[in-house]
């Protein structure tokens, strides 16, 4: 059973930066889609970013474009997300996502990811 463990969140200023790093268990999924997703309380999952298994295709939310940056290390089998310029509303758990199988195109969908990790806890403070 593959398992996904996130690390590196916190609570952090308004405009300050976190980097969140995502590490899997098993090296099957080295070469699988991977996304980012958050949860705000109250609110529903929502997609934040995802990259291609060869980092070559990546896509983001609206609201995080040009301040949130997600890349991969194959090797390491690690999947991060650096977000800079933070604001209060980014304040959520984020959840660290993987592909059910190799050559699944990365996509906003949560239903096309078939292993999640547990979440890290980001909070902005204004």
């Amino acid at each position: 059973q593959v398992q996904l463990v996130e690390s590196g969140g916190g609570l952090v200023q308004a405009g300050g930066s976190l980097r969140l790093s995502c590490v899997a268990s098993e090296r099957t999924v080295s070469n699988y889609a991977k996304a980012w997703f958050r949860q705000a309380p109250g609110k529903e999952r929502e997609f934040v970013a995802a990259i291609s298994w060869r980092g070559g295709t990546m896509y983001y939310q609206d609201s995080v474009k040009g301040r949130f940056t997600i890349s991969r290390d194959n090797a390491k089998n690690t999947v991060d997300l650096q977000m800079n310029s933070l604001k209060p509303e980014d304040t959520a758990v984020y959840y660290c996502a993987c592909a059910a199988a190799p050559g699944i195109v990365p996509t906003r969908r949560a239903q096309s990811y078939n292993y999640w990790g547990q979440g890290t806890q980001v909070t902005v403070s204004s």
